[in-house]
């Protein structure tokens, strides 16, 4: 009998994780899929720079002037603010950034865009940017390129260090860091 009431009890709880497991919600696939870019000075060195962001899609959208509007702050990219790691100290034109996590945002115009990189760490978009976080600002000219379907970031090697090259819809701007 105790064995019967014992396997009975085992049975109970099984069945009752089962039905908790399979109970569980996930939610969809986001629309906007995060990426990472990496910058390596060489081939089998560490990484010098790691961006984390999202990636929204045109899907036929008037992209910067409309969704992304001219003059305003943008997490440069879709849902939480795009991040930076810079694992050595690095430098946006002529200023000095330490190695560190860092946000980066943008304020797109039609003729140059605002690189601004930022102290401030995990934040959802744009909603809560805070300027007196800023850690580096630096005006960089907007160039036509061909149509880019998802946002994207990539690097280009350059003699003194990189460019982040940030391209959606048809254009692109190259962000340079010497190091």
């Amino acid at each position: 009998m105790k064995k019967h009431i014992i396997t009975t009890c085992i049975l109970s709880l099984i069945m009752l994780f089962t039905i908790n497991v399979s109970a569980q919600k996930f939610s969809d696939i986001d629309k906007s899929p995060h990426d990472i870019s990496y910058f390596k000075a060489q081939r089998n060195a560490p990484p010098v720079v790691k961006v984390l962001y999202g990636r929204p899609q045109k899907k036929g959208r008037s992209i910067f002037g409309n969704l992304v509007p001219y003059g305003k702050i943008w997490r440069t990219g879709a849902n939480e603010a795009t991040e930076v790691t810079f694992f050595q100290d690095v430098k946006l034109g002529e200023q000095e950034i330490k190695a560190g996590t860092y946000t980066l945002f943008t304020i797109p115009g039609k003729k140059s865009w605002t690189i601004i990189i930022n102290s401030d760490t995990d934040v959802w978009g744009s909603y809560y940017y805070d300027q007196d976080k800023d850690v580096a600002r630096l005006d960089v000219p907007v160039q036509n390129t061909d149509e880019v379907e998802y946002f994207s970031i990539a690097f280009k090697k350059e003699t003194d260090g990189t460019s982040m090259i940030l391209a959606w819809d048809n254009i692109s701007v190259a962000v340079p860091f010497s190091f």
